[in-house]
């Protein structure tokens, strides 16, 4: 199993998972974005993103979708659900809310506030900046009463969360966190997994806003 990775970057999800199960992978560590500065990669993935995991036949670039394979194809169900768990839509749910709900507006707030900041551009990232954070309701209830997503215990739900919650933090919007979402990350920032990943491959630096 071999896993392409930018430190920071989504692919921060599938290496997390993979340290947190132990499992025995292969890492490639590519400059951010790879599509631009290493142009070879995109012989292995054609959309030139991070994460890209091939395992046998199977290849992969979704690292929520990631996440939930390795639980499934690997028996890792210390860190996920089986189907027959009542909580098993509510996992679900959370493992695809924090791609298409928690990340996407992030990745325009990137887009625009750092990579390719332009004046006529700076309304939409703040639009999608506060969008984003209005997105938090839901996870900011649950973290009320909870300290993790389901079952009451860490699961790759949380993995795929915190990373959404990590990046707001690179992207200085987790000034508006509330306190027990704050609390939530810091909690998910001290497992050793996590400290591990990071370790791999240079800090992701934005450049300072103009």
């Amino acid at each position: 199993m071999k896993l392409w990775h930018c430190n920071g970057a989504r692919s921060q999800r599938s290496v997390w998972a993979l340290e947190e199960m132990g499992l025995d992978y292969e890492l490639e560590v590519l400059p951010f974005p790879p599509r631009i500065f290493q142009r070879d990669y995109l012989q292995e993935n054609v959309l030139g993103t991070v994460p890209f995991l091939r395992d046998g036949e199977v290849t992969m670039t979704e690292s929520s979708a990631i996440c939930q394979y390795l639980v499934d194809r690997y028996q890792q169900w210390d860190f996920g659900l089986k189907p027959d768990h009542p909580q098993y839509g509510d996992y679900l749910n959370w493992l695809h809310h924090a791609d298409a709900t928690l990340t996407f507006p992030q990745t325009i707030t990137m887009r625009y506030y750092y990579l390719e900041p332009s004046e006529s551009k700076q309304e939409v990232a703040d639009d999608y900046a506060k969008w984003f954070i209005a997105r938090l309701r839901r996870l900011d209830a649950h973290l009320e009463n909870n300290e993790y997503l389901v079952d009451n215990r860490f699961t790759v739900a949380d993995i795929a969360v915190g990373y959404a919650l990590y990046l707001a933090a690179t992207l200085q919007l987790d000034e508006r966190f509330t306190p027990q979402t704050r609390a939530y990350l810091e909690r998910l920032k001290a497992r050793p997994a996590l400290q591990k990943a990071e370790s791999y491959g240079e800090p992701l630096v934005l450049p300072e806003r103009g």
